[in-house]
C-alpha cells in the first residue's frame, strides 16, 4: 500500500511540474493568470491577421515543361521552359517560355530561337472560344488587362494580325495597325484591310477608324474613314446595305438592300428590295424555318415592277411580275401515320424570262410551272384506312394557261380478303379474293393568268366525287401460268353537266352549262394470263463472255365492258337529223363508253443480259452486264368494234452500252391499217395491198453519253433550274442568281491545290451528249420533228481556272440551239467569273469579281447586260 501511494504522490507532482513556468532568479514571477489571458489574445489577432490576408494564387496551376520548371519563391516566380503549358483559372497557354509572378499576378510568355536563329514555339493564349497566336504577351490574370506583339486572332471568317493590341479587360481590345482579311494564308495573304485604330469586342463586333485596302500587299485608293463588322455567332437583326450599279436600259440603282429579322432560333425573316432611277423597283422577302426531327422549310416572294424606255417614247413598257415559292419537307421521325408536304412554285409566266435577279434560261426553254401542297394520314386499323388531301397547280409559261386542283382529296380501305383465314398464307382462287373501297373528290380549275384571284376564274369549274370498289382475284394455273381476273364497279357523281342545241340564227351548235347534281355508273371485266421464260446460252470456258440470258414475259389479256347507251342524249343538228351526244361530255369525268368493248391485247417484255470476265478482278471473277434493259411489244384487238378493229403496235426499248455511259431509249408505233390516195386510213390492212407487215406512224430515239476523266461525272443540279421546271442536267444550262454570286463553284478540295502542283496537276472535265430524233408519218408525210444534238461540260484548264459550256444545234431548224459559255477563276478568298450567252433572245453577259466571304460580300465588281425583256 506504501508502494502505491508513493507512485501516485510521484505521478501528481510530474504534473505540477510540466505544467509550471520556470524564470530566472533574477526574475520576478509573474501571475500565472495574467500571462495566460494576455497570450490568449495574442494568438487569436495572429490567427485572425492570417485569415484576412488572401492567398496568391487563387486556382490550382497546371503546368509543364520540356526542359525545366523553376520555381523561385524569393521572387514569387514560375519560370517554365521550352514547349511550356499553363492551365490557370479560365486560360490555357502554350509558349515556348512562360513566366509567372504569383505576387503581381502576371503572365508572361514568349518565343524561343532554334540552333539557326529561327524563331520557334510561338504563344498560344487560349481564353473560353477566343484564341490569340502573338509574338509575346503579358497578361494580368486579375484585372484581365493585356499588352500583346504582333496578335493573330480569328473571329468567325475573319483573321486579325496587329502591331500592337490592349487588352483592357476580357471583353475589349484595341488594335494598332491592325491587318484583317478572311484569307486563310495569314503569313502572305492575297489581300487585307489596314487600320491603323480599331477596336474588337469579342462576338459582338469589329470596329475601325480609317482604313485602306491592300492587295498584294500594294496599297490601293480605296478606303473607308471607318468600318463596323458585327462578330456574334447567333442571329442578330440588322441593316443589309444595298449594292449601287448602273443598268443600260434601267439607269442606275440601289439593289439587294433591306433588313433581316432574326425572329427566333428557328425561322427568321429578309426584306430586300431594288430601286432604279427609271422608275423600276423590286420587293423580295425570304424566310427559313426548321425544326429539328419535326420539319423544315422556305418561303421565298418576288414582286417587280419593271419599267423599260421613257414614257410617250416607242419601245416604253411597263410590266408587273411576281412569283411565291415555298417549299416544306417534314422529318420521317416526326409521325408514323401522317406527312405534310409542299413543294410551290407559282407567279407570272414571264417572271423568269424578265427578272431582274434571276436569271434560268433551263426553265424557260421547258416552259412549265407547278405545285403540290399534300396532307396524309393512314389510320391503323384492320383494314388500314388512307385519305390524302392536296391542292395542285400547273402552268404553261407560253400560252399562260393555268390548272388549279382546289382542292382534291382521296380515301381508300386496304383490300378486305373475306375468303381468308387471318394471318394465314392465301392460296388458291378464292383465298385471293379480295375488294377494296376508293373515293376521290376534285374540283379543278382551268383559267388564264389575266383571271387569276378574279371571280370568272370560277365560272368554269368542274367538280366531282368519284367510288370505285374493284374485286379481284389471283392464282396459278398448271404451276407456271399466273391468272389475274376481277371487275370494277365505278360510281361518278358530278354537279356541271351540258345540254347541246342547234341555234339556226347563229348556224353554230351551241353547249349549254347546266349546275346540278347528276351520276352515272359503269363497269367492266378484265383478266389476264401470262408466265415468264428464261433462255441461256453458255460459251466456252476460254470465251470472255461466259453466257447469255434472255428474259421474256409474255402475257395476254381480256377485257369486257358494255356499252352506256342510257347516258347519251339527241338534239337535231342542222340537216334535222338526230345527233347523239352525252351530257357528260365536259364534267369532271368525261362521258361513259358508247359502244361495247371486247377486246384482247398481248404483251411481250424483254430483257437480256451477259455474264463476262469482270477486267478489274485479278481473280478471274465475272459480272453482269446488260445488253437490252428492255424490248416490249404491245397489240390489241377489239372484237365489237365496227372498224378498225386492231390497235396500233407499240414498241419500246432501252438499253446502256460503253460501260453505262451510254444511255439509248427508242420507241415506234406501227399502224396495220393502209391508207388511199388521199392518205386517209382506211379499214384494209396494209400487207393485203401489198404495203408491208405494218406502216410506221412515228417513231424516236434519245441518246445522252457522259464521260469524264475519272470515266463518269456526276452532273450538278441547280436547285433552282429543277423546281421552277428545268432540268436537272445542265444541257439547258443553270440557274444563275444574279443578287448572290459570291458562292464558288470550287469544291474546298480544289482551293488547297497550290501553284506547285501545277506540273502533276491532273485537269478534271466531264462531257455530257445528247441526242434526239422524232419521226413522224401519220399522213405518209414522212417529216422529221426534231434532230437536234446537245452537248454540255466542264473543264479545269488550269489550277484554280473553270470552264463550263453548253450548246448545241437543231438539223431539223437548221439553227443554234442555247449556248452558254462560262469562265471562272479561284482567287483563294475571292472569286472572278464571266458568264456570256452570245446568241438569241436570252443573249446577255456578266463580268462578277468580289470577295467570296459573305462577311465583305459587298466588296465586289459586277458588270453585266442582261436580255431585252421585250423579246421575250
Amino acid at each position: 500500500m506504501s508502494t502505491k501511494i508513493n507512485h501516485i504522490v510521484f505521478f501528481i507532482f510530474f504534473l505540477i511540474a510540466c505544467n509550471s513556468e520556470i524564470y530566472s532568479q533574477n526574475t520576478k514571477p509573474k501571475d500565472s493568470a495574467e500571462v495566460n489571458v494576455k497570450e490568449i489574445i495574442a494568438n487569436k489577432k495572429t490567427i485572425q491577421n492570417d485569415s484576412n490576408k488572401k492567398p496568391l494564387l487563387e486556382g490550382i496551376v497546371k503546368r509543364s515543361a520540356k526542359d525545366y520548371e523553376k520555381l523561385d519563391q524569393r521572387k514569387k516566380k514560375l519560370t517554365l521552359y521550352n514547349q511550356a503549358e499553363l492551365y490557370y483559372q479560365d486560360f490555357e497557354l502554350k509558349s515556348g517560355i512562360i513566366v509567372l509572378d504569383y505576387e503581381k499576378s502576371e503572365v508572361y510568355a514568349g518565343r524561343l530561337k532554334d540552333s539557326t536563329g529561327k524563331y520557334i514555339q510561338y504563344p498560344v493564349f487560349k481564353q473560353g472560344q477566343n484564341v490569340i497566336e502573338p509574338d509575346s504577351i503579358r497578361f494580368n490574370t486579375k484585372t484581365g488587362k493585356a499588352l500583346i506583339w504582333n496578335t493573330k486572332t480569328k473571329q468567325g471568317e475573319m483573321n486579325i494580325m496587329s502591331e500592337i493590341s490592349k487588352r483592357e479587360n476580357d471583353s475589349v481590345l484595341f488594335f494598332q495597325k491592325a491587318r484583317f482579311t478572311t484569307s486563310t494564308n495569314l503569313e502572305d495573304p492575297e489581300y487585307y484591310f489596314l487600320a491603323y485604330k480599331a477596336k474588337m469586342v469579342p462576338k459582338k463586333k469589329f470596329v475601325t477608324g480609317l482604313t485602306h485596302m491592300y492587295i498584294a500587299n500594294v496599297p490601293t485608293p480605296i478606303g473607308v474613314p471607318f468600318a463596323f463588322f458585327p462578330m456574334t455567332d447567333k442571329n442578330t437583326s440588322g441593316i443589309i446595305i444595298p449594292t449601287p450599279g448602273q443598268n443600260n436600259d434601267r439607269g442606275y440603282f440601289l439593289q439587294n438592300g433591306g433588313y433581316y429579322f432574326a425572329l427566333s432560333d428557328y425561322y427568321d425573316l429578309a426584306i430586300l428590295g431594288d430601286y432604279y432611277t427609271n422608275g423600276s423597283y423590286a420587293l423580295r422577302t425570304e424566310s427559313a424555318y426548321a425544326k429539328r426531327y419535326k420539319f423544315n422549310g422556305n418561303v421565298q416572294f418576288r414582286y417587280e415592277n419593271q419599267v423599260l424606255g421613257e414614257k410617250g417614247f416607242p419601245g416604253y413598257l411597263r410590266s408587273n411580275q411576281y412569283n411565291i415559292q415555298w417549299t416544306h419537307n417534314q422529318d420521317a421521325k416526326a409521325s408514323a401515320n401522317s406527312r405534310f408536304s409542299s413543294s410551290v412554285n407559282f407567279g407570272s409566266s414571264k417572271y423568269f424570262r424578265q427578272s431582274i435577279n434571276m436569271l434560268n434560261v433551263g426553265s424557260n426553254l421547258t416552259n412549265t410551272m407547278s405545285s403540290s401542297i399534300s396532307y396524309s394520314k393512314t389510320i391503323p386499323s384492320l383494314p388500314s384506312i388512307n385519305f390524302s388531301v392536296a391542292l395542285t397547280h400547273n402552268q404553261n409559261t407560253n400560252n399562260e394557261v393555268v390548272n388549279l386542283t382546289l382542292p382534291s382529296f382521296n380515301a381508300s380501305v386496304d383490300n378486305i380478303f373475306p375468303f381468308a383465314k387471318q394471318d394465314d398464307i392465301k392460296k388458291g382462287f378464292f383465298q385471293n379474293i379480295n375488294f377494296q373501297y376508293n373515293i376521290k373528290g376534285e374540283n379543278k380549275i382551268k383559267t388564264t393568268e389575266d383571271a387569276m384571284f378574279k371571280s370568272q376564274m370560277f365560272e368554269n369549274a368542274l367538280s366531282g366525287i368519284s367510288h370505285s370498289i374493284p374485286l379481284t382475284t389471283n392464282f396459278k394455273l398448271f404451276r407456271y401460268f399466273s391468272v389475274t381476273t376481277g371487275t370494277n364497279y365505278t360510281e361518278n357523281w358530278v354537279f356541271n353537266t351540258t345540254e347541246k342545241s342547234y341555234n339556226s340564227s347563229t348556224d353554230l351548235i351551241e353547249d349549254k352549262r347546266i349546275n346540278g347534281f347528276e351520276s352515272f355508273r359503269t363497269y367492266n371485266f378484265t383478266s389476264s394470263i401470262g408466265t415468264t421464260i428464261y433462255g441461256t446460252y453458255t460459251f466456252k470456258e476460254t470465251s470472255k463472255i461466259k453466257g447469255i440470258r434472255h428474259l421474256m414475259k409474255p402475257s395476254i389479256g381480256y377485257g369486257y365492258a358494255p356499252s352506256f347507251d342510257k347516258y347519251y342524249n339527241t338534239f337535231l343538228n342542222k340537216l334535222g337529223q338526230f345527233e347523239s351526244y352525252s351530257r357528260f361530255e365536259n364534267s369532271l369525268y368525261n362521258a361513259p363508253v358508247l359502244g361495247i368493248n371486247n377486246s384482247i391485247n398481248f404483251r411481250l417484255e424483254n430483257s437480256l443480259e451477259a455474264k463476262v470476265i469482270d477486267k478489274k478482278s485479278t481473280k478471274g471473277e465475272t459480272k453482269k452486264i446488260s445488253l437490252l434493259n428492255q424490248f416490249n411489244l404491245d397489240v390489241g384487238y377489239n372484237f365489237a368494234a365496227e372498224e378498225f378493229k386492231m390497235t396500233n403496235i407499240g414498241l419500246i426499248g432501252g438499253t446502256t452500252l460503253l460501260d453505262n455511259k451510254l444511255q439509248i431509249n427508242f420507241n415506234a408505233t406501227f399502224d396495220p391499217y393502209d391508207l388511199d390516195e388521199n392518205n386517209n386510213k382506211i379499214n384494209e390492212f396494209a400487207i393485203s395491198n401489198g404495203n408491208g407487215l405494218a406502216r410506221m406512224v412515228n417513231s424516236g430515239i434519245n441518246l445522252i453519253y457522259s464521260v469524264s476523266n475519272n470515266d463518269f461525272s456526276n452532273s450538278k443540279e441547280s436547285k433552282q433550274t429543277v423546281q421552277n421546271g428545268g432540268r436537272s442536267d445542265d444541257l439547258f444550262g443553270t440557274a444563275k442568281d444574279l443578287s448572290n454570286q459570291n458562292e464558288s463553284l470550287f469544291k474546298k478540295d480544289d482551293a488547297q491545290n497550290k501553284l506547285t502542283e501545277l506540273y502533276n496537276y491532273k485537269f478534271p472535265w466531264d462531257l455530257r451528249i445528247g441526242y434526239t430524233l422524232t419521226f413522224s408519218n401519220n399522213e405518209n408525210n414522212r417529216k422529221i420533228e426534231n434532230n437536234s444534238l446537245m452537248f454540255s461540260g466542264n473543264i479545269d484548264l488550269a489550277v484554280r481556272w473553270k470552264f463550263n459550256f453548253n450548246s448545241g444545234y437543231d438539223f431539223a431548224q437548221k439553227g443554234i440551239i442555247f449556248t452558254n459559255l462560262g469562265f471562272e477563276r479561284d482567287l483563294e478568298s475571292w472569286r472572278m467569273s464571266f458568264n456570256i450567252v452570245p446568241i438569241g433572245i436570252y443573249s446577255y453577259w456578266n463580268f462578277f469579281i468580289g470577295i467570296k466571304s459573305s462577311m465583305l460580300s459587298d466588296i465586289k465588281w459586277d458588270k453585266r447586260k442582261l436580255p431585252d425583256p421585250r423579246l421575250r
